[in-house]
């Protein structure tokens, strides 16, 4: 049986999983993340991590976990906090949690996209201050979405998800991705793939679903924001770094796009002080997968791919 270190705190029937098998557990149970001394004296000695966003596994932690390492499960479906390369050149394997939090996601996403577009966060910030207000013909006019067009970048299982709720509230789809959607997803969404310069230019509601890496670092930044309609929506329930923080403060205090709904930021928890500033922006503390039916679904996937690992199976969801 193996010594199991989870880095933050994660559902009890994940706990209860890897209990069952009779490993060892170790759970930081703090509300706070430990700090980064703290996190490489807790791996010392573990047969597997189990891991958050929010911890960096590179071959540092690696290597202070010790070479007895098998298994690093992340309890999200992005892996951009791990050196899965690092993790190869030790033979440990890393796992994810994709699947599980598809819905989750694209319900958030949509969720941005009505309250960017129909100016709720200013409404409320309106009743919550008693600011003093009446009803009128113009009074917080929003934009409403039939016949718009919601353009996805990555149309993957969440941009898929996301797009299929758009067409519910009739909105038409396009997306760019670096390849084409299965013939069948497409159909069902009436959705084109198009170029990004065509993407930027037509969407009415412009919503980022790609994975974070270098190639995707700034993939928005001031000459795509500038390539927008004034009139157009950016939503960003993928990775903070796909967006160009400053640029998009500049677009949204200088009417650059209308809006923008951001879930994810470029160095969280902190967020870019521009951003607190502008009333056409929603901003949400990384909420895409916080129901409790997902983290719970998320932190047992990554349970039984410790459980697999350590068992000498295969895991179900590894990396790469």
């Amino acid at each position: 049986m193996g010594r199991v270190v989870i880095t933050g705190r994660i559902p009890k029937p994940a706990l209860d999983i890897l209990r069952r098998a009779g490993h060892e557990v170790v759970a930081w149970e703090s509300e706070e993340q430990q700090s980064r001394d703290q996190l490489l004296e807790q791996v010392c000695g573990a047969d597997a991590l189990v891991t958050l966003l929010t911890e960096q596994v590179d071959g540092e932690l690696l290597d202070a976990a010790g070479e007895q390492l098998k298994v690093v499960a992340n309890v999200a479906v992005g892996y951009n906090n791990i050196d899965v390369e690092a993790c190869r050149e030790r033979g440990v394997v890393a796992t994810n949690t994709p699947g599980v939090l598809t819905d989750a996601t694209a319900d958030l996403a949509m969720a941005l996209i009505l309250m960017a577009t129909r100016r709720l966060g200013e409404g409320e910030r309106v009743i919550r201050s008693q600011t003093p207000w009446q009803w009128g013909m113009f009074y917080l006019l929003g934009s409403g979405l039939q016949r718009k067009t919601l353009g996805v970048v990555g149309l993957g299982a969440i941009g898929a998800a996301t797009a299929r709720r758009a067409r519910a509230f009739g909105m038409n789809v396009i997306y760019s991705s670096r390849s084409a959607a299965p013939r069948e997803v497409e159909a069902e969404l009436g959705a084109h793939r198009v170029d990004m310069d065509t993407l930027l230019a037509e969407s009415d509601v412009l919503s980022l679903h790609c994975p974070y890496s270098p190639a995707t670092h700034h993939l928005i930044s001031a000459e795509q924001l500038a390539a927008m309609k004034s009139s157009a929506y950016l939503i960003n329930t993928a990775r903070g770094p796909v967006v160009d923080e400053a640029a998009l403060v500049e677009a949204l205090k200088g009417g650059q796009i209308a809006g923008a709904g951001l879930d994810v930021f470029e160095d969280e928890p902190q967020v870019h002080p521009g951003l607190l500033d502008c009333e056409n922006a929603v901003l949400l503390p990384h909420l895409g997968s916080a129901t409790i039916e997902t983290r719970t679904a998320m932190a047992t996937l990554a349970a039984d791919n410790v459980a697999a690992v350590l068992a000498g199976e295969n895991p179900p969801t590894p990396i790469g």
